[in-house]
C-alpha cells in the first residue's frame, strides 16, 4: 500500500486549502485514515481522521474549521483546511489502519502506512 500526500502549499492566515491522501495498491474501502501532523520541533500530532462507516473525528484545535472526506471509488481521502491560522503550519501526513478497527486511532502508533507528507506554511 502507498499513500500520496498532496495539495500543501503557502497561504495567508484566513485562506483555505485541501489536501488529498490518494491510496494505491489496495482495492478495498475497508480502511480508516487520519492526518497528522508536525511542526519544527513538535511531536507529530493528530488533525482528523475518517473511518470506513464512515465516521469522523477532529483533534479540538482544528474543529469547526476542518472537514474530513473520502471519495472510495477514487481510493481518496481530502482534508478541507477552511479558516487557516499561523499555528497550522506544519508538515501533514496522511497514515491508514486496515485493522477495521471500529473507532479510528488518535496515536500515531496505530497507523501503519504513511504518506511522504505535505507542507501547509500560513503566513499571519
Amino acid at each position: 500500500v502507498q499513500l500520496q500526500a498532496s495539495g500543501g502549499g503557502l497561504v495567508q492566515a484566513g485562506d483555505s486549502l485541501r489536501l488529498s491522501c490518494a491510496a494505491s495498491g489496495r482495492t478495498s474501502s475497508n480502511y480508516a485514515v487520519a492526518w497528522f501532523r508536525q511542526a519544527p520541533g513538535k511531536e507529530r500530532e493528530f488533525v482528523a481522521s475518517i473511518s470506513w462507516r464512515p465516521s469522523t473525528n477532529f483533534a479540538d484545535s482544528v474543529k469547526g474549521r476542518f472537514t474530513i472526506s473520502r471519495d472510495n471509488a477514487k481510493n481518496t481521502v481530502y482534508l478541507q483546511m477552511n479558516s487557516l491560522k499561523s499555528e497550522d503550519t506544519a508538515v501533514y501526513y496522511c497514515a491508514a489502519d486496515f485493522s477495521g478497527r471500529w473507532v479510528p486511532s488518535r496515536l500515531v502508533a496505530g497507523y501503519d502506512y504513511w504518506g511522504q507528507g505535505t507542507l501547509v506554511t500560513v503566513s499571519s
